[in-house]
């Protein structure tokens, strides 16, 4: 594998795209811990709405206890104040489902974000680069080996745009065919240039 290109400007290129990359998933990091911030702030109303309902079902609590021991008519008046300590309590239960509620959802929505810049760069970015660095890598080691001037001339005539390859010669299947050495070794060298990879002296 051969991450960058020999070529100054593809590499400059891609040394620039890297940067690019890791800023967008600094940033989509950042989005993704503000949005996350901003929605866990919502847990004040069910943590207001559980202090609440705690306190109230205490103070409830505390006043059917004391009004229970009033002689003759103790349980009948505390009844409604046992009742009132008990919705007090569902109360303050509520208010600790939607604190539980809060966080889910903040957790689901900034992994969600960050699992969508992750998969653009991914597919984008990412893929094609290691795509691009092995082929620099299988091309550099095929340059590297004896009688391979011959393969990547072919492959030059092959996969390279049309107009590239008339560029270096307009009668360049002739020459190919007759083994024209000067003319191989720019089809060689067209190949190897495309990928990003030096031609061998």
């Amino acid at each position: 594998m051969k991450l960058y290109s020999d070529v100054p400007r593809q590499r400059w290129a891609q040394i620039l795209g890297d940067v690019v990359a890791l800023a967008v998933l600094i940033g989509g990091v950042i989005v993704a811990l503000t949005i996350h911030g901003a929605i866990t702030a919502l847990d004040a109303i069910g943590r207001n709405v559980q202090q609440s309902g705690q306190g109230l079902s205490s103070t409830m609590s505390d006043v059917g206890e004391a009004l229970s021991s009033t002689p003759l008519i103790g349980e009948g008046i505390s009844a409604p104040f046992d009742a009132a300590s008990g919705a007090a309590a569902e109360l303050a239960t509520a208010g600790e489902n939607w604190q539980l509620g809060v966080h889910t959802l903040a957790a689901i929505v900034a992994w969600t974000i960050v699992a969508i810049v992750v998969a653009i760069l991914a597919f984008g970015w990412i893929r094609p680069r290691l795509v691009g660095a092995v082929r620099r890598g299988r091309l550099a080691r095929l340059a590297g080996s004896p009688n391979a001037l011959e393969l990547l001339a072919f492959r030059a005539l092959t996969e390279r745009e049309p107009r590239d390859v008339l560029a270096l010669d307009p009668a360049v299947m002739d020459a190919w065919r007759r083994g024209d050495p000067g003319v191989v070794r720019r089809l060689a060298a067209l190949e190897l240039r495309s990928a990003g990879v030096h031609f061998p002296l």
